[in-house]
């Protein structure tokens, strides 16, 4: 039976549906990146970033978008870097279309709620993951290891159980695929000491304030991963922040350790996928409509109950 907040949120999803974006072409404009999710283009010292409706899963972009995915991302993330910005420092310079340089204002129906004008940084090549609970692939590593990342930890906890203090288990950065788990002892060798201490400290800061406010919404996150870059010597918060694709958002009224949990996120995909003969190679099965929608509701669904807003 649906909920009162897919009640909500359902004829929302349906009224957008023929106005689901899976590329952007901006004519004149340079785009010197194109990943999963988002297109990147070059304004002067500047970059647009645009987060299309894209989805991908076992590292396959699917055929088919998800209605208002970049929405949600982008929106998500405009809020976080609000909620976030007496922690630490951002590298957004707008989201409103308005107030982007006149040559991409033509290009207002790709744009509008999905794109962020923001200051071009040196990236860190480290991705910066904190966790709270034992999922995923941190679940698997201490299975394997009895720690995450080399962080020894307490011996007998059960999937998605609680982790005595937040952890810092960095990645390294991949070209395509996966990252890869790095230990903090591999980020000082790429990074540098005085570097990997800052990105580590400011990963756990952000992520001790946003698991607040997470909790005051019922929402319990279990882990997520920021980028960092360098800006005329400022280190900033960049990319996309604490949305469904770089965050693991659990319900708690369900929250059971002991084996995998619900979630906000695209894994309703994967679990689709995982009923098909598919080998997980290019190219990746169409989606049928009823998956569509109801992986469009999870994600609309993490950013009401996150920011107490519909799109």
């Amino acid at each position: 039976m649906p909920t009162a907040a897919q009640d909500t949120i359902r004829p929302h999803i349906k009224k957008i549906v023929s106005t689901v974006i899976t590329s952007t072409l901006l004519s004149g404009v340079d785009r010197v990146a194109s990943g999963k999710v988002r297109d990147v283009y070059a304004v002067g010292d500047d970059l647009l970033i645009v987060a299309t409706d894209r989805i991908s899963a076992f590292d396959c972009i699917l055929p088919q978008g998800i209605p208002g995915k970049g929405r949600v991302l982008t929106q998500m993330s405009l809020f976080w870097f609000d909620f976030l910005r007496d922690v630490v420092p951002n590298h957004l310079i707008s989201a409103d279309v308005d107030e982007f340089p006149t040559p991409l204002r033509r290009f207002r129906d790709q744009l509008e709620g999905r794109s962020m004008l923001v200051k071009r940084c040196r990236m860190e090549p480290v991705e910066c993951v904190a966790r709270g609970y034992v999922s995923g692939s941190g679940w698997k590593d201490y299975k394997r290891t009895g720690a995450i990342c080399g962080i020894p930890l307490p011996a007998g906890l059960l999937e998605s159980a609680k982790l005595p203090e937040p952890i810092f288990t960095p990645a390294a950065k991949a070209s395509s695929g996966h990252d890869e788990n790095i230990s903090f002892e591999q980020a000082v060798a790429t990074v540098g000491a005085e570097t990997a201490a800052l990105l580590r400290d400011v990963t756990l800061r952000i992520y001790a304030r946003a698991t607040e406010h997470a909790e005051s919404r019922g929402i319990i996150l279990a882990d997520t991963k920021f980028e960092f870059g360098w800006h005329k010597g400022e280190l900033l918060l960049g990319d996309e922040v604490l949305t469904p694709d770089s965050s693991r958002y659990w319900p708690r009224d369900s929250y059971r350790p002991g084996g995998p949990q619900k979630s906000f996120d695209k894994q309703f995909v994967r679990d689709y996928l995982e009923t098909l003969a598919w080998d997980k190679q290019p190219p990746a099965p169409d989606l049928p409509a009823d998956v569509i929608e109801r992986t469009a509701e999870k994600y609309h669904d993490a950013y009401r109950r996150i920011t107490g807003l519909t799109l």
